[in-house]
């Protein structure tokens, strides 16, 4: 039985039986291993680190080493269902393009990230320090975010965009949703996640 974490639990709930994926930033494979047992889905996984790579073998997931800061040219358009991309979205070194890569590549993307507007997060900025919260758990000098942003920021950047937010989810770091997210998604959501789609694709 592969135990997911309770954001990747919730994007299950988006994808369609027997579609095609392409899961970048793919760690251990645990997304891809799960959908393929339980939703018939097909793809790869795309990792960089080597060891990761190794586990997703293990598992049986098809994995690319490669990196996603390179891009995915190898790739043609429309070639998957679902381009998911899981908490790596700030940390790369142009987050804009990496979205309009997988909305290229992808019928339709979902992406999640950690939510720098939170109300922790801006506490900690007004006392003078970097922020370390449980969905920001690294010091600034070994962190690998470079690219934070908040949910008005990516949906501002989405409106600039024209890319259609299908559904989206507000999350505690409880990954619950709850009246406070609904009400104050940029002061009280940790983690966001968004199902995005190509203008061109409407």
């Amino acid at each position: 039985m592969i135990n997911l974490r309770p954001d990747l639990a919730l994007i299950c709930d988006w994808i369609r039986p027997g579609s095609r994926i392409l899961d970048l930033g793919c760690g251990d494979g645990s997304l891809l291993a799960y959908l393929a047992a339980n939703h018939q889905v097909t793809g790869y996984g795309l990792e960089i680190d080597p060891d990761k790579v190794a586990r997703c073998v293990e598992a049986g997931v098809n994995v690319i080493q490669a990196d996603v800061d390179e891009g995915l040219r190898d790739f043609d358009s429309g070639s998957f269902d679902y381009v998911v991309m899981t908490q790596a979205l700030q940390a790369l070194q142009r987050p804009d393009e990496a979205i309009a890569e997988i909305l290229r590549v992808g019928r339709v993307g979902i992406v999640t990230f950690p939510n720098f507007g939170h109300w922790r997060v801006r506490l900690a900025l007004a006392t003078g320090r970097m922020p370390v919260t449980p969905t920001l758990p690294d010091q600034w000098y070994d962190s690998p975010n470079i690219h934070l942003c908040t949910v008005d920021d990516f949906e501002s950047l989405c409106s600039e965009r024209h890319w259609r937010v299908l559904a989206r989810r507000l999350l505690d770091r409880s990954h619950r949703e709850g009246l406070r997210n609904r009400m104050g998604p940029n002061l009280f959501s940790e983690v966001a996640l968004y199902m995005l789609q190509a203008p061109e694709a409407h």
